[in-house]
């Protein structure tokens, strides 16, 4: 059965997004900083994608407007709004939790919950994450979208360790 991954960066105290919904902070405070690349890896087990209408308007107005970052995968938008879908990206209107019962009944790699918070928090609370995988940047944002989320019950935390190419798990 597919696993359902919250693959998320969050800074240092705990926030997703700074007061402005922005995710410039993600580089950290030093540039010249050893990156582990954690993306490339997890993307490889993944060929879903989920995410709320917020993130996915973040990505195609902000981050990249050019192209669609998740390219070979299939996305999942949560919206209330009826858009015209594709093969690549599916707006829906769907219970995630509902969704998320349905996929994992169906071949194919892990499924990745996006973001946003709302989304994530639908997820959590309906026991719908089976593992989380979290980087915390070096910075400290002191408002903007908390991390945190109720959740009946525990779920298992990827570690990444810099200078490994595969994460560890604790």
């Amino acid at each position: 059965m597919r696993n359902v991954i919250l693959f998320i960066a969050m800074s240092l105290d705990g926030y997703l997004a700074d007061r402005r919904g922005g995710v410039d902070w993600l580089r950290g405070q030093d540039p010249g900083a050893e990156d582990p690349d954690s993306y490339a890896p997890f993307s490889q087990r993944v060929d879903t994608v989920l995410m709320g209408w917020n993130t996915y308007h973040q990505i195609t107005t902000e981050l990249s407007p050019e192209h669609w970052v998740y390219d070979g995968m299939t996305s999942y938008v949560f919206t209330h709004r009826e858009l015209p879908s594709t093969d690549a990206v599916r707006f829906t209107s769907q219970d995630p939790c509902a969704l998320v019962r349905t996929l994992r009944q169906r071949p194919g790699r892990d499924i990745w919950a996006c973001g946003g918070a709302d989304l994530i928090g639908q997820l959590m609370a309906g026991d719908c994450i089976d593992r989380l995988e979290v980087s915390v940047i070096p910075t400290c944002l002191a408002a903007g979208s908390p991390s945190s989320a109720p959740r009946a019950g525990s779920c298992p935390c990827g570690c990444w360790r810099p200078g490994r190419k595969t994460a560890s798990w604790s």
